[in-house]
């Protein structure tokens, strides 16, 4: 007997009752996204390497180490998409969508890789739901941005969710931090983790994430980015946070909160739950004033953000759950195949969701199936009758064939 085969670690199975929960989620961003102006985009899952590499940054650990590429055969590398906006914006240029009236307003949904060691809610392969809005900097598009990410998570039913803001500033600013920062962390090498003290000149904004102790309160007297803006950067934060008072939405001001990918500037901002325990982070973005130039195009300025799936069904408390959809007629026969088969394909083109007897169970079997199935109807054909049994009301009567759907329908 062979081996039995499973999937990839870091990888998953989505079984048809937890595409249901998936469905649902990609709905209510359907439900918030297109009102406010989105349209949806597919990008290919694969891009050229150096999209990422140009657009995400060559200090990022996402390139330097958390990248699937191959070769396509052809001498061309390529890369399974670690992240949604440079394909998005890559898009953007491609298209000449900058010809359109601003912004131009995209969301998509779709699944990413990145070899980082899997934990709960988080795999090498992955969903995300996204937005993007490119061609304004105007700070109503970010408090819009965030809002909007905000009515998705609690229509969701997310818990526990808590909003941190910061800004980073112009690139010129966050340059200038970050060779100001190496250089406090240089002076307190002794105190960190070999691992930040290994990347001080590649990339010293990691130092931010890790939990050592030692690093943690060297990182708490650390320079401030947020005291370092321009006038422009720091009064186009303030008017971020005014709209987002005007919207009596929560947040928190978090001066550490300067990680990320290398395009980010000016707003970032995260979602956290308190029911993911450490690694809470639910869904986040920022604006990326200088991306879709550095990918080729004119000058644009962007926000956006995404939202993990599998993150927030986690904390929706929903990610194991298995729900099933009510069926509305169950059609049980016996002798009377070909009568069942026709009245469940009538049942369904009028809109019904109907099943048939289709793995020989005796009538007893039938009906204890169209329990399991929670069916409302159960249609039960013979040769030479019909009964329509009402599961809720628990009435049974006999009935024409002809007038089961119509029956059905008009419950």
């Amino acid at each position: 007997m062979s081996a039995k085969l499973t999937a990839p670690r870091g990888t998953f199975d989505v079984l048809p009752a937890q595409s249901e929960l998936r469905r649902r989620l990609e709905q209510a961003a359907r439900d918030v996204l297109e009102p406010a102006g989105y349209g949806r985009i597919e990008t290919p899952a694969f891009e050229a390497t150096e999209l990422f590499a140009r657009g995400v940054g060559e200090a990022t650990d996402i390139v330097q180490r958390e990248m699937y590429s191959f070769d396509d055969g052809g001498g061309r590398s390529l890369t399974l998409r670690p992240e949604g906006t440079a394909p998005v914006c890559r898009a953007y240029v491609e298209h000449g969508m900058h010809k359109l009236p601003a912004p131009v307003k995209l969301y998509y949904v779709g699944s990413f890789f990145r070899a980082e060691r899997p934990q709960a809610g988080r795999y090498r392969q992955f969903s995300q739901v996204g937005a993007e809005a490119l061609g304004s900097e105007d700070p109503a598009l970010d408090a819009e941005s965030i809002l909007l990410l905000h009515q998705l998570l609690t229509r969701l039913d997310a818990t526990g969710l808590r909003l941190r803001l910061s800004s980073l500033g112009s690139p010129s600013t966050r340059a200038a931090y970050r060779e100001e920062l190496a250089t406090y962390l240089h002076a307190h090498e002794a105190q960190l983790a070999p691992h930040v003290r290994d990347r001080i000149d590649l990339n010293p904004l990691r130092a931010f994430d890790s939990d050592d102790p030692g690093t943690r309160q060297v990182m708490s007297a650390a320079p401030r980015l947020l005291d370092r803006l321009t006038n422009a950067d720091a009064e186009h934060f303030k008017e971020v946070l005014r709209l987002l008072d005007r919207a009596d939405i929560a947040y928190e001001i978090d001066w550490t909160l300067v990680r990320g990918l290398d395009y980010y500037t000016r707003t970032l901002f995260e979602f956290t739950s308190d029911a993911l325990g450490a690694q809470s982070g639910v869904a986040g973005g920022g604006r990326y004033d200088g991306l879709v130039e550095l990918l080729g195009g004119p000058p644009t300025p962007g926000i956006g953000w995404a939202a993990g799936i599998e993150r927030v069904l986690l904390a929706t408390g929903e990610q194991n759950t298995l729900t099933d959809t009510p069926l509305d007629l169950y059609v049980a026969h016996e002798g009377a195949r070909v009568d069942a088969f026709e009245l469940t394909r009538e049942a369904r083109a009028a809109g019904l969701r109907a099943e048939m007897e289709l793995a020989g169970r005796s009538l007893k079997g039938q009906l204890k199936h169209a329990e399991r199935l929670n069916a409302r109807y159960v249609a039960i054909l013979q040769p030479d009758s019909a009964r329509l049994r009402d599961r809720e009301a628990g009435t049974e009567r006999a009935i024409a064939r002809d007038d089961v759907v119509s029956q059905v329908r008009s419950s």
